[in-house]
Order: C-alpha cells, then sequence, then structure tokens
C-alpha cells in the first residue's frame, strides 16, 4: 500500500504543480487513482484499477467510481491537458517542434484524431479527439479546434514542421500551417492534380520517377483550385514494405531532408503501437462512447508524459543500464521509464515528480543492429530540381 501512497503522491506533483485542475476534488481524485491503476497494472482494465485504490469502499464501488469519471460530461480533455501540455514544450521555445498529424481506428467505429509531439523516435500526445466512423480520412472541419488548441499551447518564438499522411491532404490544413508561419510536410495521394507553368494539369502519379531517383519540383500548385505556390518532392523510398512511392508537398525548399523529415511522422504510429498492444492495451477496454474514450485518452497521455520523461531522466543521469540490458539503448524511452516506475517502488528509487524533456536530436537512438542502422532508406543516385 505505501508504493500505491508514493505514487500517488509523485503523479499528483506531476499533474497539479503544472496547472492542472478539475472542477471538484473527487474528480480530480479519481483521476490520479486511475493514473495509478494503469501504470502499476500494465493495462486498461477498470476492475484491476480499483484494487490500487484504498479505502473501505468495495471493489465494485471503485470500479464504478471509474466508469463515472469516464462517463463525466464535465470532464473536458483539452482544457485540462492544456496546461500540462504547455509546461511540457516550454523547452521548445528556441528550437524547432515537429507536429505529426494522424488518427488511429478502433473496432472499425471510432477514429482518433491526435496532435503529438515527435520525441525520440516516438511521439508525445498533445491534443485529441475521437469520432464515430470507420475511416481513417477525416475532413478539415473534424480537427480544425484541435489545430488552434495547439497554438494556444505552443512557445511564442517555436519554430514548427507539421507532418501528415495522405488523409489529411487538404488545402485548408496547408493554408493554416502557413498561416502561422508553420511548415509543413504532407504526403499525397497519386490522385491529386498537379499544376505548373508551362504544363498541361496532370496527376501526381504522373510525375514518379524511376528508382532510385528523386524529383523537386520547385514551384507548383494542387488542387483543381491551383492552391499554392508550393514544392514537391517525390521519389521511391524503402520500408519495411519493400519500395514505396512518396509524394511529399511543401511549403519549404525540396530537397533530399524532405524525406528524411517527413520520415520522422512515422514516430506517431509507435505511439498508438504504445496505447494498444505494446502497452496499454487501448483495444481491451470496449468503451462504446467516443467522449469516454476521449477522457480515456486524457488518462494515456499523461501516463505518457510521464513515462517519457521519467525515461529522459534516467537516460540522462546515467541510470539506464539499471532497467535496459542492451549494450546500447534498446527500449523506447516509454519503456525505460516504466521499468524504472517499477524498480522505484521495489527497491526504494526515487521517482520523478515533474516534466523532465530534452529538445534536439536523440543523444542514442534505437536500432536493431549495426547492418540497419548503416543502410539508409534515402540513398538516391540522382537529384533532378525542377524549377
Amino acid at each position: 500500500m505505501n508504493d500505491t501512497l508514493t505514487l500517488y503522491s509523485n503523479l499528483s506533483k506531476f499533474v497539479f504543480e503544472n496547472g492542472v485542475a478539475f472542477h471538484d476534488i473527487r474528480a480530480a481524485v479519481t483521476f490520479i487513482w486511475s493514473l495509478v491503476g494503469l501504470l502499476l497494472s500494465g493495462k486498461i482494465h477498470l476492475s484491476q484499477w480499483a484494487l490500487y485504490r484504498p479505502g473501505k469502499t468495495q471493489a465494485g464501488g471503485k470500479e464504478r467510481q471509474i466508469s463515472r469519471w469516464l462517463h463525466n460530461e464535465h470532464i473536458v480533455p483539452k482544457e485540462i491537458y492544456r496546461n500540462l501540455g504547455t509546461a511540457a514544450l516550454l523547452q521548445w521555445n528556441e528550437t524547432r517542434l515537429e507536429i505529426a498529424l494522424d488518427t488511429s481506428c478502433l473496432w472499425e467505429r471510432f477514429v482518433i484524431v491526435r496532435v503529438s509531439l515527435i520525441y525520440r523516435g516516438r511521439a508525445i500526445p498533445l491534443v485529441w479527439k475521437v469520432l464515430e466512423g470507420k475511416s481513417a480520412s477525416v475532413s478539415f472541419s473534424d480537427y480544425a479546434d484541435l489545430l488552434w488548441t495547439l497554438r494556444q499551447m505552443l512557445p511564442s518564438s517555436a519554430k514548427v514542421l507539421l507532418l501528415a499522411d495522405r488523409g489529411f491532404v487538404d488545402t485548408e490544413l496547408m493554408f493554416f500551417a502557413s498561416q502561422f508561419q508553420g511548415d509543413y510536410i504532407l504526403r499525397a495521394k497519386t490522385s491529386l492534380w498537379v499544376h505548373r507553368k508551362g504544363h498541361d494539369p496532370v496527376k501526381l502519379g504522373q510525375l514518379l520517377p524511376p528508382q532510385g531517383k528523386i524529383h523537386l519540383f520547385k514551384t507548383a500548385k494542387v488542387t483543381a483550385k491551383q492552391f499554392g505556390p508550393l514544392a514537391i518532392a517525390i521519389a521511391h523510398v524503402r520500408t519495411q514494405a519493400g519500395y514505396q512511392p512518396w509524394f511529399l508537398l511543401t511549403n519549404t525548399s525540396p530537397s533530399l531532408a524532405t524525406f528524411e523529415d517527413y520520415a520522422l511522422r512515422f514516430d506517431i504510429e509507435e505511439n498508438f503501437l504504445d496505447d494498444k498492444s505494446a502497452g496499454f492495451q487501448l483495444e481491451s477496454s470496449e468503451l462504446d462512447d467516443a467522449d469516454a474514450l476521449s477522457r480515456l485518452c486524457l488518462l494515456l497521455a499523461v501516463a505518457t508524459l510521464y513515462l517519457v520523461s521519467t525515461g529522459t531522466a534516467v537516460h540522462s543521469l546515467n541510470l539506464r543500464p539499471l532497467v535496459d540490458s542492451h549494450w546500447q539503448r534498446g527500449l523506447s524511452y516509454l519503456q525505460i521509464g516504466w521499468r524504472w516506475l517499477h524498480l522505484a517502488l521495489t527497491a526504494g528509487k526515487r521517482l520523478l515528480s515533474f516534466i523532465w524533456l530534452e529538445p534536439g536530436p536523440d543523444p542514442e537512438p534505437v536500432f536493431a543492429s549495426h547492418a540497419q542502422a548503416n543502410r539508409s532508406p534515402f540513398a538516391f543516385s540522382g537529384i533532378h530540381l525542377i524549377l
């Protein structure tokens, strides 16, 4: 019991000293105990979370308290998380933030739309919403409010690079990013119409170069609206599934770095994997309400931020060998943080009670082998810049 109270105390400091507030104390207490249950059980199972909460109330009553919290309409996740997310981004005031926009489907019934900070091979949730629907493609109107909330969280002088996949290619999104002096790289579909001065309009797929070559179009316009000008970078890129054509739209100067920057977007897919089979087992929740799922995502976001902060601190303090047996880092910062949490509670080590994130490149990236690390997917024999 002392272990759970220790974790409860540290999580309370981590959350409330960064400006998180609830409409009443009961909601705040249930929130922290739910975090304790999530982190110690390692899965989303309300009846197991209830076992970690002390008190004379029977387990069924504690489980109902958590369920009522998840279905409490007065709890608005983006309002609760905003200050915590703002605090997490403070160190990026003079550093470029890579921000990924993506979706994840649940049971072919719900779609989670999430905006995340790319961080050391993973992504940290910043703002999200859950929609009812089967398609991973969503319209700008469905998530525009997330972008406005994000703007309020960003440091005033932050440099932002927005990354998104084919389901988000929308001229309104590109206009939004440009309006706020942000950069974007979006992967487009082959069917997108391209307009170039002195050329007939063509579909993007018709501009694909042979494998091993890159085509860089410095100035073009897209869609029937002829939105632009923007740049286009096209090539076959080696992935785990083989070579795939990438058609990238950007408001930056196109180069080989365009492909390298866009590849960072896949880190948000690792974050969704942490939510599901590789971590919290989100799909086992079986919640049938979009708003309740959004509140569950609030718990996952705070847990992710806490574990990644802990993992960063453990690495920075040269304590990683205590929880990671690999000679070079073999675990994500989230998994390092999770292992440290259990070590701290069983061996009397200290727990983190504040945000610890560090801008800049990962000092020790994970890779499966030296051969994989030395084999870049962006090795091209020829780059053709087309003005």
